[in-house]
């Protein structure tokens, strides 16, 4: 008797079990299909797909950290319910998510599946909900004098890493440094920001907003010679709101973001950059 690497693969998608537990099925079974879908039923592993199209917009996102501090990640892992949410098997998963994604560094969510679906498939059969793998982010600290800040909001549903760059690597551990790049990881949970600054935009998304209140402003009846003026206000009110250095500062309005970068730079008497972020959320496919 052969069991084929085709047969496991259809046997896995028939019944969403894991790969070795339908390899066993089948040895179980001795290749007959249907009987190895029968023993994974016996063995409640054969919920998996059945369970697959239900909603999962509850869940938790994990963190994970190298001890030296040079790699960090973040996870979604999404289920049905904040009951199941709440549980040791499911955070001891999302946790297990976030550290493949630190120590395999996956291209994206396919190769993420790959290394997790056995276990992501045994918990599902255990539990008997639908959970899904959801977004990740990943960063490496390029030398000694960059930064990044991490941040997990209170339930667990969003996580954020800001990176920064600095002049001199005597300046990364410095309080006002570390406490920058916590607050600005906060600012991006809070604010949801598109971009770093106007150049990273979509410029396309710019274009559509610029001709929105353009199209807004001829409906109004506004003089023809400062339509295109409303339309460019329109367009850097929007910038403001969505480019993370020009956003209001969550913590003093008063201020941006760009100012308490600058006003950090100038404490440590170094150059301080931002120089990207990643923010997971759950459901936020």
């Amino acid at each position: 008797m052969t069991i084929t690497a085709q047969t496991v693969k259809e046997l896995r998608e028939k019944t969403g079990a894991g790969m070795m537990d339908c390899k066993k099925a089948l040895v179980e079974a001795g290749g007959d299909m249907e009987k190895a879908v029968d023993w994974l039923r016996q063995k409640g592993m054969a919920k998996a797909a059945k369970k697959s199209g239900r909603a999962t917009s509850e869940g938790v996102v994990a963190l994970a950290a190298s001890p030296d501090g040079k790699h960090t990640a973040l996870a979604a892992l999404l289920c049905e319910t904040d009951f199941v949410a709440r549980g040791d098997q499911f955070q001891a998963l999302a946790s297990s998510a976030a550290q493949t994604v630190l120590d395999k560094n996956p291209a994206d969510r396919a190769a993420l599946e790959a290394l997790m679906g056995d276990e992501l498939a045994r918990l599902i059969a255990a539990v008997g909900e639908n959970m899904q793998l959801g977004k990740f982010a990943r960063y490496s600290l390029k030398g000694d004098n960059e930064v990044v800040g991490k941040y997990i909001h209170s339930n667990r549903k969003i996580g954020v890493l800001v990176h920064l760059a600095l002049g001199k690597a005597a300046s990364a551990g410095k309080t006002e440094v570390q406490e920058l790049a916590k607050n600005l990881a906060m600012q991006v949970a809070a604010a949801n920001p598109m971009s770093l600054d106007a150049a990273g935009l979509d410029q396309a998304a710019v274009a559509r907003e610029r001709e929105i209140y353009r199209q807004k402003a001829l409906e109004d009846g506004k003089p023809g010679n400062i339509v295109d003026r409303i339309a460019d206000g329109a367009v850097k009110k929007f910038q403001k709101e969505v480019c993370l250095l020009e956003q209001s500062y969550i913590r003093d309005d008063k201020k941006s973001v760009g100012d308490i970068v600058r006003e950090a730079a100038k404490a440590v008497n170094d150059t301080i950059t931002v120089t990207g972020f990643a923010r997971v959320q759950l459901a936020a496919e």
